[in-house]
């Protein structure tokens, strides 16, 4: 027979309670927006602690605010954990659906004298926040209503309850992060717990979730510090154990400044649509406040061995675009071919014109590609860069020309290329080293430098001026296809000229 917490959670969310002595974490965003980057941190974090100890991290959607949380929002939630590799074990939880779990607590708490019937009203409120203000202070409620029989109450007025909080000593948390915590309780008031209309507020629900689901270790933003002080009054005034607590720093901009949209506060599938590798993510986000020695590359299997609390500093990591490229291109670089392709596969619904990109990429494009991916990935920091380094392979003739590249394509150029051609056409084998043999000896011949010939062959053959290795476009592309590309150019010299 199923009763109490396991009872509750099991109606409310598919939850397997089977944990006895495991290490549990959880990440509980609140479904208001796009999963930001912080979220993601602080979700890659209770991931690798959890998964470098055998243990779970649990997913708990805080969808309490009816009025800005949205499906859209949870979808993004979800498709960001699963691009970045963070798979949750278990259904999600959801917050709302456990608010009869919630009422029973405070009522419990009501019960056993650890909470109390509040009447005070909005006026009465109202002046305690405008007196605070004069004396410029925080907003506390005075607890008027602490120890005052409920039989005084106006009828007008419909109740919240309160936690009847310790009005002396002190809370004390011994946090993973940010070491041990103090706060004076005569400077925490009595939090309300349920509302008027009957709702659990934040405080006491995170609280009831976090027990209900076996959550050892709560690791979330230092944002959070302060709730954890009166989130451990709750437990205290419950009889629960308080879970481990690790409250790491925010992440800032470059400037110092609080994290924002300039600097990168994105959403993690705009992240994603930029050409960002989840592993490469992931590697960059471990290391923003966190340390391994000198190491800066870590494998999914690096980090869940390595990674621990105490190695998080203090203080407020800062992001870094230039930091990520780099990182990112470095996976790029080390990632297998065929893997790269399929990652720029993913991408292409996510972005501007994919569906047309996706249209041209055919499977003999697409070998083309898997041909030229050892120039192009050298070249690239993101997947975008990897895909417009690869557009010449694809875009269709006649290829459009860069305004600066169209500056090499001169009319004794374009007379240039035409020649070159006739010395092409000749090649009984068509390959990277027998196109360069004969460029080579072209050059030489007329008398140039090889740079003046193959700068605007290169542009007759990818419309730009940087490309993979000029002789491996050649190859890349084939014979006929290099072979009509430069005749696109000459016939232009024609038409120029009237020749």
């Amino acid at each position: 027979m199923l009763h109490g917490p396991t009872k509750a959670i099991i109606a409310c969310g598919k939850f397997d309670s089977n944990m006895s002595d495991a290490i549990v974490t959880r990440f509980a965003p609140s479904p208001t927006g796009f999963l930001h980057i912080g979220g993601a941190r602080t979700a890659l974090f209770n991931w690798l602690y959890a998964r470098g100890r055998g243990g779970k991290m649990l997913l708990r959607i805080e969808d309490t605010d009816r009025e800005r949380s949205t499906e859209a929002a949870i979808d993004a939630i979800l498709d960001g954990l699963s691009w970045l590799g963070l798979a949750w074990d278990g259904e999600p939880i959801y917050q709302f659906k456990r608010a009869p779990r919630h009422a029973e607590v405070a009522h419990q708490l009501l019960a056993q004298g650890r909470a109390y019937y509040c009447y005070a009203s909005q006026q009465e409120l109202e002046a305690m926040r405008e007196q605070a203000r004069r004396e410029n202070r925080p907003m506390r409620y005075d607890g008027r209503w602490r120890d005052r029989d409920p039989r005084e109450a106006p009828p007008s007025v419909k109740p919240v309850i309160r936690l009847k909080a310790p009005t002396d000593g002190e809370t004390v948390i011994d946090d993973q992060v940010q070491g041990r915590v103090v706060w004076q309780n005569k400077d925490l008031d009595d939090l309300v717990l349920l509302r008027s209309d009957g709702t659990p507020t934040y405080m006491l629900a995170v609280v009831v979730d976090d027990h209900d689901m076996g959550v050892t270790h709560i690791i979330r933003g230092d944002d959070h510090l302060t709730n954890g002080a009166r989130q451990k009054q709750i437990y205290d005034a419950l009889g629960w154990a308080v879970p481990a607590m690790a409250h790491i720093p925010l992440i800032h901009g470059p400037d110092g400044a609080k994290l924002s949209k300039r600097h990168g506060a994105l959403g993690i599938d705009a992240y994603r649509a930029m050409g960002y590798l989840p592993a490469a993510l992931r590697n960059y986000l471990v290391r923003l406040g966190w340390s391994h020695g000198d190491q800066e590359f870590f494998s999914t299997d690096d980090m869940i061995a390595v990674f621990d609390l105490p190695q998080i500093g203090r203080s407020p990591a800062r992001f870094d675009f230039a930091k990520l490229e780099s990182i990112n291109g470095h996976y790029i670089r080390h990632t297998a071919d065929p893997e790269l392709l399929a990652a720029v596969d993913a991408i292409l619904p996510h972005i501007a014109g994919g569906a047309g990109i996706a249209s041209k990429l055919t499977p003999a494009v697409r070998e083309k590609i898997l041909l030229a991916m050892p120039g192009l990935k050298e070249r690239a920091k993101t997947l975008l860069e990897l895909l417009e380094g690869a557009r010449f392979i694809f875009d269709e003739r006649p290829i459009e020309v860069e305004e600066k590249a169209a500056a090499l394509l001169t009319s004794d150029a374009r007379g240039l290329l035409a020649e070159l051609a006739d010395d092409l056409k000749s090649l009984d084998r068509w390959s990277a080293e027998t196109t360069e043999q004969a460029v080579r000896a072209f050059a030489e011949r007329t008398g140039r430098k090889l740079g003046a010939v193959a700068q605007p062959l290169r542009v007759a053959l990818t419309g730009r001026t940087t490309s993979p290795g000029i002789f491996d476009v050649l190859a890349v592309l084939g014979r006929e296809d290099s072979l009509l590309r430069i005749q696109d150019q000459v016939a232009e010299r024609r038409v120029l000229t009237g020749s």
